[in-house]
């Protein structure tokens, strides 16, 4: 195993004790295996799917393990495991892990890629990242099609700049006044304020000549938004689900989805190969310019106020985005 000189040999790590409860603990390093590599963490994205056991269920056990919930850090390799090629100590990597909701998480060799010095000094949540670069090559936008993505948080956002750079015309649906405006600033052609189902569909309807949207992403999560997306999408148009649904069942106008002989893509995705080539994918979209996602991360925190960054993402204040949590 090949180690960095005088690593530390404990970290820190954030361990949810209860309901909307955590703490910072001090753990000793986690020791990795053949084929792996540890990562001494400089961040952590907070995603929203988080909330549901921050919220303590029935299901969720507590405490949960240290630094478990954190799946969008980014940091430097401070060791690399037996088998290991082609990754180093002192290579700055986005990384594909479990635990990292805490200053070093371990992951797969195979689960990591590297950042290029272009990115040097950059937070990179790539798992976040990556899941908009796969949610929209699932979309299949290209230009000139008309493009509505219901909900402006960060993945709505992020979809705005691609979609934008592809060439589309996007009509942008949020509920917040402020993420109306940002969604303008990305480029949306058309902003909603969605506060009336039929409000929406009769504005949409007028933009559109009354043939609706070629694409429509809901990203929302929730069963009204879900219902709205199918309206909202012309005939043989794709109804992409991009919103995170982990509250229960839903029910879908079937009879619609029918009519309108829609394409309906659930563009989530669990095979790591296919996260990882999106976290490549969404490198090269920085780099090239096509996606910025550095104005839309509003809120960091230490990582002795996970508890607060979990809460500003449940709660959304005014002007919030997306949560970094940085680890010094």
């Amino acid at each position: 195993m090949n180690v960095a000189m005088s690593p530390p040999s404990q970290m820190q790590a954030a361990v949810v004790t209860g309901p909307g409860t955590m703490t910072v603990e001090t753990h000793p390093l986690p020791q990795l295996g053949a084929g792996q590599v540890r990562v001494r963490l400089e961040g952590c994205g907070v995603c929203a799917s988080n909330l549901t056991p921050w919220a303590g269920p029935e299901w969720m056990k507590f405490p949960t393990e240290p630094g478990g919930l954190g799946h969008e850090g980014w940091g430097v390799i401070d060791a690399v495991g037996e088998g290991v090629q082609d990754l180093q100590v002192g290579d700055r990597v986005a990384a594909l892990s479990y635990h990292s909701y805490a200053t070093h998480d371990i992951a797969e060799a195979d689960a990591v890629v590297k950042l290029p010095a272009a990115l040097d000094g950059v937070p990179f949540p790539g798992e976040p990242l990556g899941c908009a670069m796969n949610i929209f090559k699932r979309a299949e936008i290209s230009e000139g099609q008309t493009v509505a993505i219901i909900g402006i948080g960060f993945l709505g956002a992020l979809l705005t700049q691609l979609a934008v750079a592809a060439g589309a015309r996007v009509i942008a649906i949020a509920r917040r006044p402020f993420a109306l405006d940002l969604a303008t600033q990305l480029g949306a052609a058309e902003t909603i304020l969605m506060d009336d189902h039929w409000k929406i569909i009769e504005r949409v309807k007028e933009l559109t000549n009354g043939v609706f949207c070629d694409r429509v992403i809901e990203a929302v999560g929730k069963q009204w938004p879900l219902d709205l997306a199918a309206e909202l999408t012309r005939e043989r148009g794709r109804l992409v689900i991009a919103g995170y649904h982990q509250d229960g069942p839903r029910q879908v106008n079937m009879q619609m989805w029918n009519w309108r002989g829609l394409d309906v893509i659930n563009a989530h995705e669990r095979d790591p190969r296919i996260y990882i080539q999106g976290i490549r994918d969404a490198i090269d979209a920085v780099v090239e310019g096509r996606l910025d996602p550095a104005p839309l991360y509003t809120h960091r925190y230490p990582l002795e106020e996970l508890d607060t960054a979990l809460d500003a993402t449940r709660d959304r204040p005014d002007g919030f985005l997306k949560a970094l949590v940085l680890y010094p």
